[in-house]
């Protein structure tokens, strides 16, 4: 009998360009330098045979990775509202306090 021995090469990402690009341009609470971290575990064990490990490992990263870019846009989107709302305020005349109609009398103005 012949024994067909059927290998998978299954192809496990690290994610390690994801994570780089988390770390350095989205690094919310250090989450793309952990994710960073587990990718390059996850090519360890890749490189040593662990498709198991490295699975696992991919799998923490691609889940950081997520965490992180979601953190980061919703902390960029709220800078972003924050900064509009701030600049139609000072451009309304400031916090509250409406600019007199130059025709009203004021108690100040007497």
């Amino acid at each position: 009998s012949t024994v067909i021995n059927i290998r998978s090469d299954t192809s496990v990402p690290d994610h390690v360009v994801w994570s780089l690009f988390n770390t350095l341009f989205m690094n919310f609470c250090c989450l793309g330098f952990v994710a960073f971290a587990y990718s390059v575990k996850s090519r360890d064990r890749k490189m040593v045979g662990d498709l198991t490990g490295a699975q696992s490992y991919a799998s923490t990263a691609k889940c950081l990775n997520i965490t992180a870019l979601v953190f980061s846009l919703l902390l960029v989107i709220t800078l972003i509202i924050g900064l509009i709302t701030l600049l139609m305020r000072l451009h309304m005349g400031g916090w509250g306090h409406p600019h007199p109609d130059p025709g009203e009398e004021h108690a100040w103005g007497r």
